[in-house]
């Protein structure tokens, strides 16, 4: 296949294709066997959630295919996909160059584009091609909700030329943080987490070598002001996520000390180290749980929020992102559920009522990039994830795309500080409009007397390993703190003594 076929038009020759087709906007790339197969899927069966818009090949012969006109080449991606307003972008050419596939993906993440892919070309050649062989999942009957792209153009001016720090690089929102923000040329981009496991499987994802030689991977724990103070001074990143915590709420519910640690006491070294050191934006990501917390998770994450907001005015632009639950990261539900579905047991779901907000990952870390666009200070960002989906229905929607069936629930109750329904904002969060239509934010919260003091003593007490002293100083610290523990005595004095 050669790339150096030109068409005798450009992408804007051709006018905005409109579609009845109820689904995203796909692009298929490869208008060859495969990719005429799943265009013939995709727009017999609405269930997949995808409506093909048009293909792109090198070979010039090909003007129609399937009733569906090729737009251009494999390099007119970025014209066709913002011309057309492409949502998904398919990859249906067996065989493609790991390198082709790589920049075809970064390009799509600059207009906001998610990309899926067919299998490989052995695969083809054992079975014909259909729909429900590409990579990701169909979102939609899961999430209750189509889908959204919220990246918008006004990124690239964001990004474009600037250094860039991901903090937890190497974790599911972190790694895909660093794919997209790829696409959008940063200047440099540099990838810190304290786990050089996630790091090397980092960087073969994103240049199909793992030597770990490239300035660009930094090995650092956030719980080390120092080692963040010296980082911020030699790297001079101009903007920072901060995606670095402990996210697994049953384990912090046993370890709430360690969450103090990493999810508040790393918060503020980073953040600390950012304004000393002339960073000009910073994103927090936290958590829907962090709204009305009753779990240390979501305290912690609350907390989290405040430390990055009291630093609002200041010469930095801070801003936080809450997340619900996001489908297809590392540890999340459906790898739990693919696990217990693959290995023949029975799923395993807390409560027959249990609700949960979902997001995809492409999602979360597209609201990322337009919370580093929009904000202007204080804000905590939220996506409009429509309703609250049950986790039962979604455990039969999971299995009904993967052909698997009725199967067997076994229920186990509710854990210490988990929600029967998870809140957005807090009852004494106001919801603020934003530009974007299916965007909120709240602004800053009213931080609670002795702010500061209690929280040096939070820290002294997570240092000292004491998890009774750290609940009771976070009941004092969050009002709306539900602790599940139930401590009973809340007049602990703080700061501690130094002779503690």
């Amino acid at each position: 296949m050669s790339t150096a076929i030109a068409f005798d038009w450009s992408p804007s020759d051709i006018g905005y294709i409109t579609t009845t087709q109820p689904g995203l906007r796909t692009l298929i790339v490869g208008a060859g066997e495969a990719g005429r197969a799943l265009a013939r899927d995709l727009k017999h069966v609405d269930s997949f959630g995808l409506a093909p818009i048009g293909f792109l090949d090198d070979d010039e012969s090909k003007q129609v295919v399937r009733r569906l006109p090729v737009l251009g080449t494999l390099h007119d991606l970025v014209a066709v996909a913002t011309a057309q307003r492409i949502e998904v972008v398919v990859l249906a050419i067996p065989g493609l160059p790991w390198s082709t596939v790589h920049s075809m993906a970064t390009a799509a993440s600059r207009v906001g584009a998610s990309v899926r892919h067919l299998p490989s070309f052995v695969s083809l050649l054992q079975r014909d091609v259909v729909g429900t062989d590409m990579h990701d999942l169909q979102a939609g009957s899961l999430i209750g909700r189509h889908e959204m792209h919220v990246v918008s153009p006004g990124v690239l001016a964001t990004l474009q030329g600037r250094r860039v720090l991901v903090t937890g690089a190497g974790g599911s929102i972190g790694s895909e943080l660093c794919r997209q923000v790829q696409g959008f040329e940063p200047s440099e981009l540099l990838m810190l987490d304290h786990d050089e496991s996630n790091l090397q499987r980092l960087l073969l994802e994103l240049s199909g070598e793992a030597m770990l030689d490239t300035a660009d991977i930094i090995v650092a724990d956030v719980r080390d002001r120092e080692r963040m103070n010296q980082i911020m001074r030699d790297r001079q990143p101009e903007i920072v996520f901060h995606a670095a915590a402990l996210k697994h709420l049953p384990m912090l519910e046993r370890f709430p000390c360690e969450g103090v640690k990493s999810n508040v006491k790393g918060t503020a070294n980073v953040v600390q180290a950012a304004l000393d050191h002339g960073v000009k934006r910073f994103v927090l990501i936290s958590t829907d749980k962090a709204a009305d917390p009753t779990s240390v998770l979501g305290a912690t994450k609350q907390l989290a929020e405040l430390v990055v907001k009291s630093s609002a005015g200041t010469s930095a632009i801070v801003s936080a992102v809450r997340f619900g639950n996001v489908l297809g990261s590392r540890g999340s539900l459906l790898s739990v559920l693919s696990e217990q579905l693959r290995n023949g047991e029975a799923v395993t779901v807390t409560h027959p009522d249990v609700t949960r907000y979902f997001m995809t990952i492409e999602e979360a870390v597209g609201l990322v990039l337009e919370a580093a666009r929009m904000a202007t200070g204080g804000e905590t960002f939220v996506l409009d994830m429509g309703k609250p989906v049950r986790i039962v229905d979604l455990v039969t929607n999971f299995a009904h795309q993967m052909m698997l069936g009725d199967v067997n629930v076994r229920y186990t109750g509710l854990r210490p500080g988990e929600k029967l329904h998870e809140a957005l904002f807090s009852e004494a969060e106001l919801r603020v409009s934003t530009e974007h239509p299916r965007i909120y934010c709240t602004e800053q919260a009213e931080f609670p007397n002795g702010f500061d003091e209690l929280l040096a003593g939070l820290y002294k007490a997570a240092d000292h390993n004491a998890p009774k002293d750290v609940w009771q100083i976070m009941s004092r610290l969050l009002p709306n703190y539900s602790c599940s523990n139930g401590i009973p005595d809340l007049s602990i004095a703080a700061p501690y003594p130094d002779d503690y």
